[in-house]
């Protein structure tokens, strides 16, 4: 775990790995609950029976949203900031869904601190996140997360 005292801090760890989180199975729950709320039902997410005749594998596959929207879960296993403001996510740079998640995979988050910058009181920082797919030579996704956090 890097725990790191405040935001500054980031500007010394540039080019290093952050670290890689515990594993995360993604469960149907997980998937009906994200299609209820963000309108993305889409079959291949929450039908099972047909997913079981027509998916390769057999069974239905995560949204790429919702992969993505595991970042802040999963890297809060690996880093953290004692002391800080508010954090704003600033954007994304270049997503790809590069595998299909299917439904009773285990994913993880590996995460490299790719720049960061100080912006009035704050820091700006990017990351690559990727998430590996357990027993899969390719990612899940690969993407540049831009944050902004400010001092406290």
């Amino acid at each position: 775990m890097i725990v790191l005292h405040s935001p500054k801090e980031l500007l010394d760890l540039v080019g290093s790995k952050l670290g890689v989180s515990a594993w995360f199975t993604v469960e149907q729950q997980h998937l009906d609950a994200f299609a209820e709320l963000t309108g993305d039902d889409n079959w291949i997410h929450v039908d099972t029976e047909r997913a079981k005749r027509e998916m390769p594998g057999g069974c239905t596959i995560a949204h790429g949203l919702f992969t993505l929207s595991l970042v802040p879960l999963l890297q809060r296993d690996f880093f953290r900031i004692d002391k800080r403001g508010k954090g704003i996510n600033y954007g994304l740079d270049r997503v790809r869904y590069t595998a299909p998640v299917p439904v009773g995979s285990r994913i993880r988050l590996n995460q490299t601190l790719t720049s960061a910058e100080r912006v009035l009181s704050a820091t700006r920082f990017k990351s690559r996140c990727e998430m590996e797919i357990e027993g899969s030579d390719r990612p899940a996704l690969i993407a540049e997360f831009i944050v902004q956090i400010h001092d406290e």
